[in-house]
């Protein structure tokens, strides 16, 4: 079986190569190419030209601004005290730097200092000295306390205890009522006007209510102490030294409830004295008259 080869037709000498066209085109198109230069922009001109930094301003404008130098939570158009463009970096204090690795030496300061707090209390609450240790003996090494949780709160809670009970022996003490004491020495002439005139009640009214059981046949001196309200009211009587006759002790008690009320606190006085203790020596003499004079029990 014979098979046809198709033949080519033959190009004559005049005419040009088809392959000589294709190879000139070719040429030509890649050195057209090459004469473009293709460029692009700087990218951190882009970004400077469209990225607006973020702050926070602390106050506002009614207009908003026509070019934004950044983004805030407000919109503000200028604002300072002076005519440079200047922006603060920050109005806000620096923040301390912590360190995870100190939290420990922390802890133990911190307990140091309540394990201190605690004794100054301790001191000042029950008042107690402490006893200094034996110079021969020898000075042993403190093991350093473990730090525990439970350790630090059972503190705290002793503490916390410890200020109440001194806050409220202090609370206490406040309220009691502010007491003063004349006895034989009157320095301030405040409490000598009045503690004169409560004298002369005394002494006028004992006069004149001397004991019958003892008219013409006893005698006797007794020391007696008064406590006067600033109204003029009795607080308490105390007999401090009896006469050696329940007569007349009797009689002195009876003689200081018998003249009460007696006269109010003036100002001068209660201005710093809610009780007023008067001590005086009481004299049932001869003639049954009674007699005081001051007394210092």
């Amino acid at each position: 079986m014979n098979l046809a080869v198709p033949r080519l037709p033959r190009l004559g000498a005049g005419q040009p190569s088809f392959l000589a066209l294709a190879i000139g085109a070719s040429l030509l198109l890649h050195g057209v190419l090459l004469t473009l230069h293709f460029g692009f922009p700087e990218m951190s001109r882009v970004f400077q030209d469209k990225a607006l930094e973020i702050v926070l301003v602390n106050s506002k404008s009614a207009r908003r601004p026509s070019e934004a130098q950044a983004l805030a939570q407000a919109n503000l158009d200028g604002g300072g005290n002076v005519e440079d463009n200047r922006r603060a970096k920050s109005s806000l204090p620096a923040s301390a730097q912590r360190k995870s690795g100190n939290e420990l030496e922390q802890a133990q300061q911190r307990v140091q200092q309540l394990e201190m707090q605690q004794q100054k209390l301790q001191t000042r609450a029950t008042s107690r000295k402490a006893i200094a240790p034996r110079p021969d003996s020898e000075t042993q090494p403190r093991p350093t306390p473990v730090i525990r949780g439970r350790d630090l709160a059972e503190n705290a809670l002793a503490m916390a205890r410890l200020e109440g009970e001194i806050a409220q022996n202090i609370d206490e003490y406040n309220k009691r009522p502010r007491k003063r004491n004349i006895g034989a020495r009157v320095e301030e002439y405040r409490f000598a006007q009045y503690v004169e005139e409560w004298r002369q009640k005394i002494e006028r009214v004992g006069t004149l209510n001397y004991p019958e059981e003892a008219r013409g046949k006893l005698y006797g001196t007794l020391v007696l102490t008064v406590a006067i309200k600033s109204d003029g009211s009795i607080d308490k009587i105390e007999i401090n030294r009896s006469s050696g006759h329940r007569i007349l002790d009797d009689a002195a008690r009876r003689i200081v409830q018998m003249s009460a009320p007696y006269a109010p606190f003036p100002p001068a006085i209660q201005r710093d004295t809610d009780i007023l203790e008067i001590t005086r020596a009481w004299n049932f003499v001869n003639g049954d008259s009674l007699q005081t004079a001051g007394s210092n029990r």
